[in-house]
């Protein structure tokens, strides 16, 4: 896997992924940014709520639930001093469908949160990274 980020000008930058895709990253107006894009920090934690909404989806569908929707929200502390590492994320998922199995949907967090997300696994080395989720009838 490669990427690579380019500097365009103050504190903006755009990261282009190894599949061809590009993103716009900028620092805050008080960094030097001009607030044009998502910050970098922010970024990580996408990965984070991408990848493992990626396997929970995965495993429900493999367990024949039958879900309509599926939202990552999380929230995240980070550390008062540099270099502000991630303390603490919650990972909190909405999962929405047909006659869901709350045992299913557990199985499917705790399975992505311990073994499959490399994205949690990664960051849990340095953040206490903590999950739940509610369901949604639809």
């Amino acid at each position: 896997m490669k990427c690579r980020v380019k500097w365009l000008d103050h504190m903006s930058f755009v990261g282009e992924s190894g599949s061809g895709h590009s993103v716009v990253m900028d620092g805050a107006p008080d960094a030097g940014g001009r607030d044009l894009g998502i910050r970098p920090m922010e970024m990580l934690l996408l990965g984070l709520g991408g990848c493992t909404a990626f396997d929970v989806i995965s495993i429900l569908h493999k367990s024949r639930q039958q879900i309509s929707d599926c939202e990552v929200e999380i929230e995240a502390e980070r550390a008062a001093d540099i270099p502000r590492v991630f303390t603490k994320i919650h990972v909190h998922f909405i999962v929405s469908g047909k006659d869901l199995d709350p045992g299913r949907v557990a199985r499917a967090v705790e399975l992505s949160a311990n073994k499959y997300c490399s994205a949690s696994r990664t960051l849990e080395k340095a953040a206490e990274i903590t999950h739940d989720f509610e369901i949604r009838e639809s």
